[in-house]
């Protein structure tokens, strides 16, 4: 690994004039997990490593009845998994948070890291979409609003600049009649990325129709993807088994996966499939609905 300065800035202030001062030469770390990986590999090759755990900005949980949950960049996924509210609320964020490396580097690890991250694997990144979060993001100019489905613009990258930081994700408040569940394939039973990974959240009307739809996936594009043509089929629509087969097929029509050591494009493809179905099972059984 090659010499680096480490900082560790105490407030928010400090963090954003270090890197002012040293644009583009500095990594926010904020779990560490893949970053120190990546160092080693010389993905990276920075002047400065930047401890974000210390800036309580970042460190936040909040929880609104009327705005919604606020998760600092640098709380820790096991934080997040942990809180009752989010388990309430939220719980394809619980189920994915509680997939992101072992309980060690779940205290760790954070989800506004697995975020910035921006791999296109990144369990927690389909939980979110499904819940149309934004991702506030700070810098010299002050703050600005991007949401998440805007934020990745390849493997590896986002919209960040080398002067900003990620500040927060704002998750709004779900629709009182829904449910979510993210579910992921991998060939070990933990500890290993996702060869696909899918995220559902559906809410009902009071006629049993669905009247707000999500699905999201991981690991079959450059970046995590909303699966549109599932969402269509589904919206406006009675749950049934029939429902839940069309959808999962249309799920397939936004993949583009590759080709590659843990998964050929078309076996990832069928993937998308089962995981879709499961994941829209989960969540209309939840809701109390007999397919």
């Amino acid at each position: 690994m090659r010499y680096f300065e480490f900082a560790r800035p105490q407030s928010l202030e400090e963090a954003l004039s270090i890197l002012s001062d040293n644009p583009g030469q500095v990594r926010p770390l904020a779990g560490g997990t893949d970053l120190v990986e990546q160092i080693k590999q010389g993905r990276h090759d920075p002047k400065i490593v930047m401890d974000m755990k210390y800036i309580p900005e970042l460190c936040k949980l909040d929880w609104d009845p009327q705005e919604g949950l606020r998760i600092g960049a640098a709380t820790s996924c096991a934080q997040v998994y942990q809180s009752q509210i989010v388990k309430t609320h939220f719980p394809a964020i619980v189920d994915a948070s509680m997939l992101v490396g072992s309980i060690q580097i779940q205290n760790r690890a954070s989800i506004g890291a697995n975020v910035c991250n921006a791999a296109p694997s990144g369990d927690t990144i389909p939980a979110l979409l499904i819940y149309d979060t934004t991702a506030v993001i700070v810098g010299p100019k002050g703050k600005r609003e991007v949401p998440l489905d805007q934020f990745f613009v390849g493997p590896g990258r986002t919209v960040l600049d080398g002067s900003e930081i990620l500040l927060e994700l704002k998750v709004p408040v779900p629709d009182p009649q829904s449910h979510s569940s993210y579910l992921r394939f991998i060939p070990r039973e933990e500890m290993d990325i996702a060869v696909v990974g899918v995220g559902s959240m559906i809410s009902l009307a009071n006629n049993g129709t669905c009247s707000k739809v999500r699905v999201a996936l991981a690991s079959v594009a450059p970046t995590p993807v909303r699966a549109s043509h599932a969402e269509a089929t589904l919206l406006g629509r009675r749950p049934s088994t029939t429902l839940i087969d069309e959808a999962s097929q249309s799920a397939v029509l936004d993949a583009n996966p590759i080709t590659d050591v843990r998964g050929n494009a078309e076996y990832r493809k069928n993937l998308v499939q089962v995981l879709t179905s499961r994941t829209l099972i989960n969540c209309f059984k939840a809701l109390g609905q007999t397919l």
